[in-house]
């Protein structure tokens, strides 16, 4: 039986000359600790391989995880030369969110003096601002990148409507849009985001792979959360694929989303070193298409037609 290509080749973001490792780390819970610490986790992320760091002005509250990555890279300026930067702006607590133009300026700026970087490769809406016209938010974006403080740009948590919105009014091609999506949450495979990303050669990058651990529970503490029965099913499924192998369910989950021919990138969001290398077995599983698609029945809670 044929088995779906994983590979650990670069993908490129889009369209773009930038290229990453097909896993990415992801700092929303970078803060709160030391330099040393932190240097440890960024350094063992890219003896894995991983190229592209993730980042958002409010990860650990008040630009935190952003400032800590700046230390780390002021002390070992030459890591820079590694990475592939890549941040949000958009969400304030209590705004709840703000991208007009004036607040875009300021968030980059921020972001760039707490990363200690020149330049940021990647910058994100981090989700979509309902009062903000996508004409100025592209007009902002394209002034930023004409000024050399952005590379690319990209959008998280749009619907396929929204990014259509923004880049009709932008110059340039949106790189990358960034959903929730994992073997529990499909919804950008039914929405129209993955396929809009098919269409339009952008690349996906998934937040909360794992579904915010709920995919390493066990099958009785999966029966406790919301939709329980429906999430024990698709974690004895993952299991039940995994065991021949002796791969972990983890590996197996990001397994099933590199698999996808759109060229998805999961964003690893662990604080554990030994993790950051344990997530390079999922380039060793070996899925086929009826195991795919096993997956996307046990999450569904149901068969397909």
């Amino acid at each position: 039986m044929d088995i779906l290509p994983i590979t650990d080749t670069a993908r490129s973001l889009g369209s773009s000359s930038l290229r990453v490792f097909p896993l990415a780390y992801g700092c929303w819970r970078f803060a709160g600790t030391d330099v040393r610490h932190a240097r440890e986790k960024i350094e063992s992320a890219l003896e894995a391989g991983m190229t592209l760091f993730d980042h958002a002005d409010i990860y650990g509250g008040n630009g935190a995880a952003e400032e800590l990555f700046g230390k780390v890279l002021a002390e070992v300026p030459h890591l820079r030369d590694a990475m592939v930067v890549a941040t949000k702006c958009g969400i304030i607590p209590g705004v709840p969110y703000d991208s007009s133009p004036a607040h875009i300026a300021r968030a980059v700026e921020g972001s760039l003096r707490r990363l200690h970087v020149d330049v940021i490769d990647l910058y994100q809406i981090h989700r979509p601002d309902w009062l903000a016209h996508p004409e100025e938010v592209a007009t902002a974006l394209s002034q930023l990148r004409t000024q050399g403080k952005i590379r690319e740009v990209g959008v998280s948590n749009f619907t396929a409507a929204q990014f259509e919105a923004l880049q009709h009014y932008l110059p340039f091609p949106i790189a990358t849009h960034q959903p929730e999506l994992s073997a529990w949450w499909l919804e950008p495979l039914r929405d129209g985001v993955i396929d809009q990303c098919t269409r339009r050669r952008v690349t996906p990058l998934a937040w909360s792979p794992l579904a915010g651990g709920k995919l390493g529970l066990t099958s009785d503490a999966a029966k406790r959360e919301t939709n329980g029965e429906r999430l024990s099913t698709l974690i004895e499924c993952l299991d039940r694929i995994a065991a021949p192998q002796n791969a972990s369910r983890s590996a197996t989950a990001l397994a099933f989303l590199l698999a996808h021919p759109v060229g998805i990138v999961p964003i690893i969001g662990t604080q554990r070193v030994e993790r950051i290398r344990d997530s390079l077995e999922a380039f060793h599983v070996r899925l086929t298409r009826t195991d795919w698609y096993a997956i996307v029945q046990a999450s569904m809670g149901k068969k397909l037609p």
